[in-house]
């Protein structure tokens, strides 16, 4: 059940059977992609644990202004290989005994076209630190999950990933054509470039590049590992593309194959969408795919979405599936970023069958339909929607676009609505836009204080929860990340 495959390096690359999926912000947090991990390895199965790098700098940064409970973060960062940058982060943001409660988190700046030098060092050192403590303890895969539609922290979140010794890259949410020509350079620790989507420009009008000695000095660094690439697709007509050595540069290693009912956000329908009675896009079999195509691309691959389910692992790897890639399930364990609160109230109307989950094509600024929990309290609601103000302090999920001076400047369909057109936008692009910059960090507990309340949460999950029934025998039960994978697996201890 352990395939192996050779990655660009040239050493063997441990396939996992079983991979958590990245949920962001902080949902797979090092704690849940350790634990699974670790359970994996005692179990005798290979298993990736995933960390989540959406928002993963201000993540860091709010744990350090919390007064880093636990002391973890310390500890990353004083394995750190270049100590001056790392110093240089913890005094930045680190707030002994942490801030009062009713003050607000210190932003970090957002990210621009041309970055600052600060700002990359603390990207760097935050994507380190997170994979940095999931690979302690255990032998184990650790992966790392970006979004394509987030492109400005990427050279210096992936060279940080890098240098925490992370196992595979995986990202979606967009065509990550660019990543394996970037891990092919970086690897050699030389300069890399990024093309920024910008709206109204050319194409590779505007390149993001990084030297990897501008921010750590070559005489720290060994070689770096190049990890496995798997980008995540929604049909096999993009995984095709992604092989083809015309259009990408660099080895693509994998694919996951999403299916339309995983959680977090999909892919539109291909063709022209229509909508069902609650608003939701419909998919149809032109947006499921090919398992022969892929089969015939020689990628190892793994199914995602409604695969909580030991048959449907057993079906996956008939399919010739390398395994599946399972969020939902991990996301209710005890080890998940979740808020508790929020877990116990998922966890316990799914086990009454009573977890409504929405397929929402406005909800997100990325333009991708994106899963909403119903849940009391949080954006789901409309009240709780039409009384929060709407601010874009975050700005991950940003537009970039091409002022009429030639410049890259960024607008975001759920900033302030007046400021939104005037920077040029549409007034439709932003009605019932929800902030998922802040709403997915309230929700993983670290939601920003604000003179009218906390920054309510946004919950997203997958739409099949069957397996709930199976691994907590009442709607108050709990269930830990080993727990799941000795189901999913069928393993005994």
């Amino acid at each position: 059940m352990n395939p192996v495959s050779e990655g660009n390096s040239g050493d063997p690359c441990r396939l996992p059977v079983i991979i958590q999926g990245g949920m962001g912000a902080r949902v797979s947090s090092w704690q849940l992609a350790k634990a699974v991990a670790s359970a994996g390895e005692r179990l005798g199965v290979e298993t990736m644990g995933v960390v989540s790098g959406t928002g993963i700098d201000t993540v860091f940064v709010r744990q350090l202004q919390d007064g880093d409970p636990g002391g973890y973060f310390r500890e990353a960062l004083d394995a750190f290989p270049y100590p001056e940058l790392a110093d240089r982060v913890w005094r930045t943001w680190y707030v002994k005994g942490g801030i009062a409660e009713d003050k607000p988190y210190k932003l970090r700046p957002m990210t621009n076209h041309v970055m600052r030098a600060d700002l990359a060092g603390l990207i760097l050192c935050s994507n380190f630190a997170e994979i940095w403590l999931a690979k302690q303890g255990h032998n184990g895969l650790i992966g790392v999950n970006y979004l394509e539609k987030i492109q400005t922290p990427r050279l210096p979140e992936m060279l940080g990933a890098m240098m925490a010794g992370v196992d595979a890259i995986l990202m979606g949410a967009g065509i990550p054509y660019q990543v394996p020509a970037v891990l092919d350079r970086f690897s050699a620790y030389e300069p890399a470039s990024y093309y920024l989507d910008v709206e109204g420009a050319e194409p590779r009008e505007f390149a993001m590049t990084l030297d990897p000695a501008s921010l750590v000095p070559e005489i720290y660094i060994d070689r770096l590992k190049r990890p496995n690439f798997f980008a995540i697709v929604a049909t096999h007509v993009l995984a095709q593309f992604l092989c083809d050595p015309r259009r990408v540069t660099g080895q693509v290693d994998g694919f996951i194959v999403e299916a339309p009912t995983a959680g977090g956000h999909n892919a539109p329908p291909r063709g022209k969408s229509t909508f069902n009675d609650r608003g939701e896009p419909v998919y149809s079999e032109r947006d499921v795919a090919d398992l022969g195509k892929m089969r015939e691309l020689g990628k190892p691959f793994w199914l995602a979405g409604s695969n909580a389910h030991p048959r449907k692992v057993k079906e996956a790897l008939a399919e010739g599936a390398a395994g599946c890639q399972l969020g939902t399930i991990f996301a209710l364990c005890e080890e998940s970023g979740l808020r508790a609160d929020i877990k116990r109230e998922l966890t316990g109307q799914a086990y009454r069958n009573q977890l409504d989950v929405l397929v929402d094509p406005v909800a997100s600024s990325s333009g991708f339909p994106f899963n909403v929990a119903q849940l009391p309290g949080t954006m789901s609601e409309i009240e709780a929607f039409n009384q929060r103000t709407r601010i874009c302090d975050l700005g991950y999920l940003r537009h970039a676009y091409k002022t009429e001076r030639g410049k890259v400047a960024f607008r975001c369909p759920s900033e302030p609505v007046q400021t939104y057109l005037n920077r040029g936008g549409k007034i439709e692009d932003t009605l019932i836009r929800k902030c998922l910059c802040n709403g997915l960090l309230a929700t993983a507990g670290l939601g920003q204080r604000r003179i009218d309340g906390v920054e309510p949460p946004i919950v997203t999950l997958g739409r099949n929860t069957e397996f709930i029934h199976k691994l907590i025998d009442n709607d108050e039960g709990c269930y830990t990340a080993a727990d799941a994978l000795r189901y999913l697996l069928e393993k005994e201890w």
